[in-house]
């Protein structure tokens, strides 16, 4: 990404800014790497990396110069004094009590003032949100992977199955073809299980009458896909296939909301009154969604709270979901990118009730 377009935000009081969190660093070089420094300024950008990621750092980065690191506690006041940077802001949402104190030290000088005051995070924050075509490109063939693989999937899920040989069919189908990685790690829930949101794969077999609730994704050239499909397993009671029918409709309505100009609490409210007006309300207590790119949660967050107006080039999921403890629950999740008239769906994969007979 242009880190002239940060650049330009920085306001008269602020000269340039350190980003040291991974992902952001990831978002303005192109590189992903768990070590470094990367300064912005009005008059000069550097990205600074150790003996591990030197070499790959100067093949792959063009966008600033790229200068090993040694002894980060000399070299970033000596970049700041070459930039003309005075005041300087941190990524204060990422910055440890000891990173902290590490800056505080390197600005012991009156040469710089660090300024914590979140502004340079809402900065970073509004460019990641709005996605240009190449990351938009990345997403869908990290969705395209993990739909595939979920094809695959329901073509074999069996009674006797346990969930953690169904997440391992899509992680492997995911890796084998195309994948970096898995988005995070597979959620393959049945039965009981099914009414945790985020539970874990376990040893537990899939049987007759389970619903499956499966969340899991992709990640192409650093950038992730999110998808949830729930299917029940040789049949569906009267119970199930209610909800089940609620929370589609629920999902629905959201998507047929989303838009440029929309505020994120009013999406999320779409999805929660039909939920609460079919009654199961009490059992819907996350969010409706979230932004995905180069971290699997990031903004827009679709939430009850949230004041954010969603604008063209924002990729969230709708995923709204009904948990019923001791039962079952389902959750379905597509991914949008919104558009100036409407949305796009990300997801192609069908999302009637799916009851399977292997």
């Amino acid at each position: 990404m242009d880190l002239y377009e940060l650049t330009k935000l920085l306001p008269k009081d602020i000269d340039g800014g350190i980003i040291e969190s991974a992902a952001a660093r990831q978002y303005f070089t192109g590189f992903a790497s768990d070590s470094g420094y990367l300064i912005v300024s009005k008059n000069g950008n550097v990205f600074l990396t150790d003996s591990r990621y030197i070499e790959a750092a100067q093949a792959q980065i063009d966008c600033c110069d790229v200068v090993l690191m040694t002894d980060a506690k000399v070299q970033i006041p000596k970049y700041l004094k070459k930039f003309n940077c005075g005041n300087v802001a941190i990524e204060a949402n990422h910055v440890t009590v000891s990173g902290l104190r590490e800056y505080s030290r390197m600005f012991k000088a009156d040469d710089f003032k660090a300024v914590f005051d979140s502004r340079f995070d809402k900065y970073i924050r509004y460019l990641r949100c709005t996605k240009k075509a190449e990351e938009i490109k990345c997403i869908k063939a990290a969705q395209a992977i993990a739909q595939a693989a979920y094809d695959n999937a329901v073509r074999y899920i069996k009674p006797g199955m346990t969930e953690k040989e169904v997440a391992l069919a899509l992680d492997f189908h995911m890796l084998r073809n195309g994948a970096e990685k898995v988005s995070f790690d597979t959620i393959v829930v049945s039965g009981k299980n099914s009414s945790m949101p985020h539970g874990v794969p376990s040893d537990k077999r899939i049987e007759f009458g389970d619903f499956v609730t499966m969340d899991f994704g992709a990640v192409v050239n650093g950038y992730h896909s999110d998808m949830t499909r729930t299917v029940a397993i040789g049949e569906a009671s009267d119970e199930m296939t209610e909800v089940y029918s609620v929370v589609l409709d629920a999902q629905m309505a959201a998507i047929e909301k989303a838009a440029q100009g929309v505020v994120a609490k009013d999406l999320d409210a779409t999805a929660r009154r039909v939920i609460s007006e079919a009654g199961y309300g009490q059992f819907f207590g996350h969010s409706t969604g979230h932004g995905v790119g180069i971290e699997i949660h990031e903004d827009p967050h679709i939430t009850p709270r949230s004041e954010y107006v969603l604008r063209a080039g924002n990729i969230i999921t709708v995923e709204p979901g009904i948990y019923i403890p001791d039962k079952f629950g389902v959750r379905i999740e597509d991914m949008l990118l919104i558009t100036a008239d409407g949305c796009e769906n990300l997801t192609s994969t069908p999302k009637e009730l799916t009851v399977i007979n292997n």
